[in-house]
Order: C-alpha cells, then structure tokens, then sequence
C-alpha cells in the first residue's frame, strides 16, 4: 500500500512539474486581430525614438539550448501626455538581427544569424527572410492599466501577419525624454508564420525541434520632437 501511494505521488508530482514548466512562460501573448491605431490626444507631445539608445532584445530555444540576440529599431515616434504614452509607430529593422550568445565563434554566429535573416540560398523562407521583408513594424492601439500595470497594446506586424498584441511596461516621461521597458514576454512564432523547425506544423522532428515560443524584451529611448 505504501508502494503505491508513493508512486502516486511521484506521478502526481511528475505531472504538476511538467504542467508548471510548461505555463511557466513570461507573459504570454494571445495575439488577436488587427485594431485601429490610437490616435494622438491634443495635449500630447511628440518624442523621435533614439535609435542608438533602443532596442529589442530576443531568446528562442530548443531542447539542446537557447540562443539570444538583439534587433535594431530604424525609426519611429510616440505620443505622449505627462500620465502616459496616447499612440505612435515603430519601425524595426528585421537585417539588423545579432546573435549574441556567449563563447559562440564568429563562424558560427555569422552562419545562424544569416540562417535567421534568411540570407541563405535555399532557406530563405526558414525565418525571417529579410530580403522580401526587411522590416516589421508595432502601431500602437491603446494603453491600459491592470492591477497597478500598464499594459500596452498594438498591432505587430511581421512578414505577412498582423496581429494585436498587449504586454506590460514601465514608463517615465518628462518634458525632453521619455523612456520605455517592457517585461519580457512571449510570442508564438508560428502566429506570424514563422514556422521553422515547429513541432506543432511539422511532424517526425523528434529531439530536432525549436520552440515556437520567442520570448521578447523592448527598451526604448525617444527624445521631445524639436
């Protein structure tokens, strides 16, 4: 009897670890359809995104690892009035796409970040495929607060997708600069059809697989429109 109750138990706690690693993901998206984009109250100002001083940071894994990298932001502008940001757009530079990931060789580094930005004859639908999409683009559609949190919400779009999406953030805003960081959250890959390597589109992959999960973090920077 005190066999089986043990090994209830172990079952038991196998089953809810693997349900908790597997709900464990930084505020997860459910991505829905396109919105009309926030327009700018009359009290806001205008602030040009500093794009020496932003960026989007990523981490994508699979069951031999992760890797990590950053993505350039190319331009844009938010709208904001003292309280909070009301609207704006930004324009992301899928070519600018780095690996980052510590102790890899430049060989290596090269060779995966041109596989991304599909760079590569043959695989160039893989990923990104930069040469037909050379950039993305969030238009911002509404901010929200929930529980003490700002959630902003805007459509992302990638490739041939647009989808709305909300994550939290933190912003200061003074006269001359207003700073922007979101948590980390997570996108599904595949929502905007990036498909590469996805247990859930592709069959047989066994161990040869690469999350569909891509975890996300924004850090913006923009200065008062003169």
């Amino acid at each position: 009897m005190k066999k089986r109750v043990l090994n209830f138990v172990l079952v038991a706690g196998i089953t809810f670890g693997s349900v908790a690693c597997k709900d464990d993901k930084a505020n997860r998206v459910q991505p829905g359809e396109a919105q009309e984009a926030a327009v700018a109250s009359g009290e806001a100002v205008t602030y040009e995104i500093d794009t020496t001083a932003s960026t989007i940071e990523w981490r994508g894994t699979k069951p031999t690892g992760e890797h990590r990298g950053t993505i350039d932001i190319q331009q844009g502008s938010l709208s904001a009035t003292s309280e909070k940001i009301t609207s704006g757009r930004v324009t992301i530079d899928m070519e600018s796409l780095k690996v980052t990931d510590e102790g890899m060789d430049d060989k290596d580094r090269t060779s995966l970040e041109n596989h991304l930005k599909g760079t590569v004859e043959g695989k160039e639908t893989d990923f990104f495929n930069v040469r037909k999409y050379p950039t993305a683009t969030f238009e911002i559609t509404g901010v929200t607060e929930e529980n003490g949190q700002k959630m902003l919400q805007g459509n992302l779009t990638l490739k041939d997708s647009t989808k709305n999406i909300q994550f939290p953030v933190s912003t200061d805003i003074d006269d001359n600069e207003l700073t922007l960081e979101s948590d980390t959250f997570t996108i599904d890959r595949t929502d905007w059809g990036v498909n590469y390597g996805s247990k859930s589109v592709f069959d047989n992959l066994g161990d040869n697989f690469i999350s569909d999960d891509m975890e996300l973090t924004l850090k913006v920077t923009a200065k008062r429109a003169q």
